[in-house]
């Protein structure tokens, strides 16, 4: 979608795509009051096949995926040996296929997301002798998001009235039918739902088009032979394109962390809103479980992520977050949001005060009055009174 008009190409981990139309903050009211569309094509998309992926991806993850019906998805985490966050998964299993999407690479390039090609590796070296086939499918399957209130009718719309698989209310599960609860925005957590359930439903458009019923609107995970086609007729449908500008924004304002940007090689579920949307905390043994069930029965995690409030700048990424002079945390994410101004996600030391007055560095590294938002989180999931995660 770089070539539509007003196309303004972003840089650093979202080159690839655009970062706006000539009017991000313009983008974001569009989405927020209705439906805009966003090319998040630069995504890495793993596919993993084989009658054992469900209970193989169970057993490496956090995620309780062995009785994961068809056409749901879910979040889930790839932890290391310590608990440390190394891969967010965002997945789709379709009854035949576990679709994975993931952080794009450094370059956006369709064939070489260094996130897909690490996570692949890995998958790689545990198949042992299990009916499993992944492979990276970054090249031939792209991510389309819309994002916005009225995304679902939208999509169903655009794409469901006369698409192969599709009838007058939209997508089709694998059963024939319109998931029952497909057209109200899931929570975004799995914290109380059935293992089988998976918090996203899916609903197909056709051969090539799988969407999935997501917090924010719908994500589409598209043949990139039909990306062109799928784009062209959700804008005819008045479905107005929007930069990533606007998705990261409203990410940012939702709280929701992005691998790499707002975490670090220390980073642990329990610090940041991944324990209640991609963890399952009654799920057995995964590599790193001691850490998240340790913390979140016997204590509290070291940091936590929060929203800032900034005083007229955007920060830096990485950039110290101090207080009284000493350093306190670093700055992630930041994006100027049409209602709530310059804002930023930063990972700090749980002893800092919600009231405390922080700065921060803008890019050019000038001080930045910053204050946390008092709804920060994260969000500490409840467990009844004297229940031991094992």
């Amino acid at each position: 979608m770089l070539d539509l008009p007003g196309a303004v190409a972003a840089d650093g981990p979202d080159a690839g795509v655009a970062a706006h139309y000539g009017d991000p903050l313009r983008e974001q009211r569009r989405a927020a009051a209705g439906a805009a569309l966003v090319d998040r094509s630069h995504r890495g998309v793993l596919r993993v096949g084989g009658a054992d992926r469900l209970t193989w991806l169970h057993s490496l993850t956090s995620q309780h995926l062995s009785a994961l019906r068809p056409m749901r998805g879910t979040e889930a985490l790839l932890l290391s040996p310590h608990g440390h966050v190394e891969h967010h998964l965002v997945l789709a299993d379709d009854g035949a296929t576990t679709w994975i999407d993931v952080e794009p690479g450094p370059a956006g390039a369709a064939g070489g997301s260094s996130e897909a090609d690490s996570l692949l590796a890995f998958l790689e070296s545990m198949r042992f002798l299990l009916r499993v086939e992944p492979a990276d499918a970054t090249a031939t399957t792209a991510v389309l998001s819309v994002l916005g209130p009225r995304a679902a009718a939208a999509v169903a719309g655009a794409l469901g009235g006369d698409t192969p698989g599709g009838d007058a209310l939209g997508g089709k599960t694998d059963d024939g039918g319109v998931p029952a609860d497909w057209a109200a925005p899931p929570a975004g957590g799995a914290a109380g739902l059935p293992a089988e359930a998976g918090p996203y439903p899916l609903a197909r458009f056709g051969p090539g088009v799988l969407a999935r019923r997501m917090p924010y609107g719908v994500d589409l995970l598209v043949e990139r032979a039909q990306l062109g086609d799928v784009a062209a007729r959700l804008r005819a449908a008045g479905v107005e394109p929007a930069g990533v500008e606007a998705f990261e924004a409203e990410r940012v304002a939702a709280h929701r962390p992005r691998l790499g940007v707002d975490t670090d090689h220390r980073t642990i579920p329990n610090e940041v809103s991944w324990l209640t949307s991609a963890v399952h905390l009654d799920k057995g043994c995964y590599r790193g479980q001691e850490t998240v069930a340790r913390v979140q029965n016997l204590g509290r995690p070291p940091r936590r992520l929060v929203l800032l409030h900034l005083d007229g700048a955007l920060a830096a990424p990485g950039s110290p977050v101090t207080a009284a002079g000493r350093q306190v945390g670093f700055a992630g994410s930041s994006r100027m949001h049409a209602e709530l101004g310059p804002i930023a996600l930063a990972m700090l030391k749980r002893t800092v005060p919600d009231d405390a007055a922080l700065v921060v560095a803008d890019p050019d590294g000038h001080e930045v009055a910053a204050q946390i938002d008092p709804d920060s989180g994260p969000v500490r999931p409840d467990r009844p009174a004297g229940h031991v995660l094992r």
